[in-house]
C-alpha cells in the first residue's frame, strides 16, 4: 500500500523497563504490580507531566505464557480515560474470581497504552502511540513475606552445555543481571515458582555464576556468586 501525506500512521512500542517507566510523556507509577491477596485491591499511579498535551489511557490485562487456563480473574478501572496535563490518576486493580493456586505466586500482564489527543489542524502530523507492558503479580495471603530472599534460594547446576537454574521456593524470580563465569547471559530470564529453566551456553565449561535481580519495587538485589 502506498501511503498518502495524509494517512494516520500509529506506531505501538513496548515500554522500557526502570523505577517509574516513562510512555510517550505519561509516566507510570512502577515496573511491576504486586497484587497482595490480603488486601481487596492494588493500585498503579498514571502521571501527564506535560504542560499542554492531554493523552487517552487504555488499560487492560492479558495472560502470561506461563499461566493456565483461559480466563483473566482481574480486571482494571478505569479501563479507558482522559489524563490532562498536569494530572495525575489512579488504575485501581481488583480480582474478580478465579481459582488461583494459594501455595505460590501467580502472573498475568498488565498492558497500558497512551494515545496523545489530535488537533484540528491542516498538517500532516504524525501521531504515536505508546503501548507498555508490565508484570501483574497475584501474591497468596498465607505465603511467607520473604519475597525479597528467593533470589538467594535459586539452586545452579551445570550439564552437557546448560545451566539449569531451579527455583525451589513460591515466588517468581526475574533477573536484572546474570553472568556465567563473568561472561554476560543476554536474554530477560525469569524463573516460575518451583520449577526451572535451562539455558544454553557458549562454552563447554562452567565454574562461577553470578546474578542479580529485580524486587518488588522494580530495584535491583545485591549481586549474589556461587561455585558450581
Amino acid at each position: 500500500m502506498s501511503p498518502s501525506l495524509s494517512d494516520l500512521f500509529v506506531l505501538s512500542l513496548l515500554g522500557l523497563y526502570c523505577q517509574q517507566t516513562a510512555l510517550a510523556g505519561v509516566i507510570i507509577g512502577g515496573t511491576r504490580i504486586i497484587y497482595d491477596a490480603s488486601k481487596k485491591e492494588s493500585s498503579l499511579s498514571i502521571k501527564n507531566p506535560e504542560k499542554k498535551s492531554p493523552f487517552l489511557i487504555q488499560s487492560w490485562f492479558e495472560k502470561h505464557p506461563d499461566t493456565p487456563g483461559d480466563s483473566i480473574p482481574f480486571i482494571i478501572t478505569p479501563p479507558l480515560f482522559r489524563l490532562d496535563a498536569g494530572k495525575e490518576n489512579i488504575l485501581r486493580i481488583v480480582r474478580t474470581g478465579g481459582n488461583l493456586p494459594e501455595d505460590r505466586e501467580s502472573i498475568y500482564l498488565a498492558n497500558i497504552k497512551s494515545i496523545p489527543a489530535s488537533q484540528d489542524t491542516n498538517q500532516n502530523r504524525l501521531i504515536i502511540s505508546v503501548k507498555t507492558q508490565i508484570k501483574l503479580i497475584y501474591r497468596p495471603e498465607i505465603l511467607k513475606p520473604d519475597a525479597d530472599q528467593a533470589h538467594k534460594q535459586l539452586v545452579f547446576a551445570y550439564h552437557n552445555g546448560q545451566l539449569s537454574i531451579k527455583n525451589p521456593t513460591a515466588y517468581y524470580v526475574s533477573f536484572h543481571r546474570l553472568l556465567v563465569d563473568n561472561l554476560p547471559i543476554n536474554d530477560l530470564l525469569m524463573v516460575a515458582p518451583q520449577s526451572s529453566i535451562n539455558v544454553p551456553l557458549k562454552t563447554d565449561k562452567a565454574s562461577t555464576v553470578t546474578w542479580q535481580a529485580i524486587n518488588d519495587y522494580g530495584g535491583v538485589t545485591e549481586a549474589q556468586t556461587i561455585h558450581l
